[in-house]
């Protein structure tokens, strides 16, 4: 498997990028190899594979974690259509706490988002009917599952203003097709968090 970079990450959230070997037939792809992610300091031992169809353009689902001991780290693709992914820092101490980074993932690019525990995760559709599969290091577990407001303004990414938001990338005025669950999730500033800080600061996608 060939990825983007062979070296060690020093940040916790990677965006992977799958070579893609093509002809006239079409194209073949490793999207996951033991090896290869463990030269990028990827160890995790994944155990699930979840398969999510989202129907509606800008349906939001997020931004979602559980709590230890049943945390999951994930590896996320998009195998039809396009979303928005996004990772937000909810180690508590960590000075990137509150913060983010996002990367669009679609079925043409192939990009895939890994996400370590003591991150929340959410993601957008950019286009009807998009299908997102990830692994899961953890299996589900609902006394442990656990989320942070989508729109909660002391949330931002990485290079924007502190306290800002998250900047959904869907038109001004939108409201996204949202769960009952993720309508009533608890603020950042209402969440005490139980993940601890690995002194990794979180750093831009490369």
């Amino acid at each position: 498997m060939r990825i983007a970079s062979d070296m060690v990450s020093s940040s916790p959230v990677q965006l992977i990028q799958p070579k893609r070997f093509g002809d006239t037939r079409g194209w073949f792809t490793e999207v996951y190899s033991v090896p290869a992610f463990a030269a990028r300091g990827i160890t995790a031992t994944f155990v699930q594979d979840n398969h999510s169809l989202s129907v509606p353009i800008y349906t939001l689902r997020g931004l979602h974690f559980q709590t230890p001991p049943r945390g999951q780290d994930k590896l996320v693709r998009c195998i039809r259509g396009r979303i928005f992914d996004v990772a937000v820092d909810v180690r508590k101490g960590s000075p990137t706490y509150g913060q983010g980074v996002g990367a669009e993932l679609s079925a043409e690019n192939g990009h895939q988002l890994f996400i370590p525990i003591g991150f929340a995760h959410g993601f957008v559709t950019l286009e009807p009917s998009c299908e997102v599969s990830y692994k899961c290091s953890d299996t589900y577990a609902p006394d442990s599952d656990g989320g942070i407001r989508w729109d909660d303004p002391a949330l931002s990414l990485l290079g924007a203003a502190r306290s800002a938001g998250i900047a959904w990338p869907f038109p001004a005025g939108t409201t996204p097709e949202l769960s009952s669950k993720d309508t009533i999730q608890p603020l950042l500033a209402d969440f005490d968090s139980p993940f601890p800080y690995d002194g990794r600061p979180l750093a831009p996608l490369a």
